[in-house]
């Protein structure tokens, strides 16, 4: 990554985080300068000069820009340690202060899970499949099967949510597809049982137009995640895709739950 592309991508990452444009590379500039006038932060970040102190007069409301007020003002960014812990906490208040709009709202009647035991939902973006994973992980009772194929996947967050698993005394088990993630596991894991998959007939082969299954999840044996991929596409937020499905009867959890217990798990049915 260039120099130009790791600004752009800052300057990106700090509109995600609710600033403006100018905002955003003014404060930029900032951090490049140990203190700067509007006409060396418009040199810097290409803001008109004129709208710098637009950009600056927000910025020191939020907490991330001092002023002095000389003539010209001088502007300087607190430390960095400070913007991104103000950022935080302002990211994390507008998250909280979401969360309970959305639980203040009233909520329809629950649908019966027994009307819902074939429907199967399909979830895009890897962001997106990696929450309801770690979800599904966390809300575990009784067992977690896991096979993983991409080796990606293997986070620390990832393994975060087994080992409370495991505390909790949820039955881990744990597959890989090459020797390296067999490796990783067995090494992050050593409590767990390790095995290689002899599902390859499952997965498929990983070619060119092929579309290979980047993980399959079975929580408790009634709820199952599937996530595929293009092995030799682009890996932004939207190559990954998975089908999410929930309950005792749901074909696809059965048949899943079939194939996978005939190689790795007791032959004991779940519970009714």
């Amino acid at each position: 990554m260039t120099a130009e592309q790791r600004k752009a991508e800052t300057v990106s990452l700090l509109q995600d985080l609710g600033l403006k444009e100018y905002e955003a590379r003014s404060f930029l500039a900032l951090t490049q300068l140990s203190t700067g006038t509007a006409k060396e932060i418009s040199n810097i970040s290409e803001v008109p000069r004129t709208r710098v102190y637009d950009a600056v007069r927000v910025l020191e409301s939020k907490g991330l820009v001092e002023v002095q007020h000389s003539n010209p003002q001088q502007f300087r960014a607190v430390s960095i340690e400070e913007a991104t812990a103000t950022l935080r906490q302002q990211y994390d208040t507008r998250i909280d202060t979401l969360q309970s709009h959305l639980e203040a709202l009233d909520l329809q009647p629950k649908v019966d899970d027994s009307d819902r035991m074939q429907e199967v939902w399909t979830l895009s973006g890897h962001d997106g499949i990696e929450a309801r994973t770690h979800t599904l992980l966390e809300d575990a009772d009784s067992e977690i099967v896991l096979l993983i194929v991409e080796e990606e996947l293997l986070t620390e967050a990832l393994y975060e949510r087994l080992h409370d698993a495991v505390d909790r005394g949820v039955d881990v088990i744990i597959g890989g597809e090459t020797d390296a993630i067999i490796d990783k596991l067995g090494t992050e894991m050593p409590s767990v049982k390790v095995f290689e998959t002899e599902l390859d007939w499952l997965l498929g082969p990983a070619s060119d137009d092929e579309i290979a299954i980047s993980r399959l999840l079975l929580v408790d044996r009634t709820t199952l995640l599937v996530s595929s991929f293009y092995p030799d596409a682009d890996h932004d937020d939207s190559h990954e895709q998975a089908i999410f499905a929930n309950g005792l009867e749901n074909g696809i959890v059965v048949l899943l739950r079939r194939i996978i217990s005939s190689g790795l798990l007791p032959v004991a049915t779940p519970a009714r």
